[in-house]
């Protein structure tokens, strides 16, 4: 499989040498995971994350009530992992699992922070990523979840994930937002 598409993603954030891009490529592995299967499981440590080639994956994890609680998707050319988890190396709260067949990237974390610690470039990519998804994007979606409106929240995911409605069952959207499907029904038919 061509690395092209992960490349592409990666130079949305920096432009990596040709020395940075072949050394990260040699830590790239294919696998295809199917609908159903786990990336991570929850109580598992987890040791890789995966580039979204094809298909689609989700972050949850059940609260004490047996509710499913969405915190993440992962649609083509997201970078998919449990990352609190794997920076800590101890066992994840949360799962990560296939919603559609999946064909993805993957690669050892540990082994790509000692490309970090060795190519400015990468470490340049490590930071704007970090950024940009866990304090950019993060702190408005959580504020978003506790303060706004479920439409507003509805609004919220359907700029965040354009298109993927038609990808997702009522029930992962509504877990995902926090309420039920039955809140989500009425917000579909006000927007109509």
């Amino acid at each position: 499989m061509s690395h092209d598409a992960f490349f592409q993603k990666i130079k949305t954030y920096v432009e990596l040498s040709p020395q940075a891009e072949a050394a990260w490529a040699a830590l790239l592995h294919e696998n295809t995971y199917h609908k159903g299967d786990n990336f991570i499981t929850e109580g598992q440590t987890p040791k890789k994350v995966a580039f979204i080639v094809k298909g689609l994956m989700y972050q949850f994890y059940t609260a004490e009530n047996g509710d499913m609680v969405i915190k993440y998707f992962f649609p083509e050319n997201r970078i998919a992992g449990s990352m609190t988890a794997t920076l800590t190396q101890s066992p994840g709260n949360f799962t990560i699992k296939a919603l559609e067949d999946t064909v993805v990237l993957e690669y050892n974390f540990m082994e790509f922070k000692k490309l970090v610690a060795i190519y400015p470039d990468i470490a340049a990519f490590y930071i704007r990523y970090m950024e940009q998804h866990w304090i950019i994007e993060k702190e408005p979606y959580e504020v978003s979840l506790r303060y706004e409106s479920a439409k507003a929240n509805y609004d919220n995911f359907l700029r965040t994930y354009p298109g993927l409605v038609k990808r997702l069952k009522k029930h992962h959207i509504a877990a995902y937002l926090g309420i039920t499907p039955t809140q989500l029904s009425r917000i579909f038919l006000a927007n109509k």
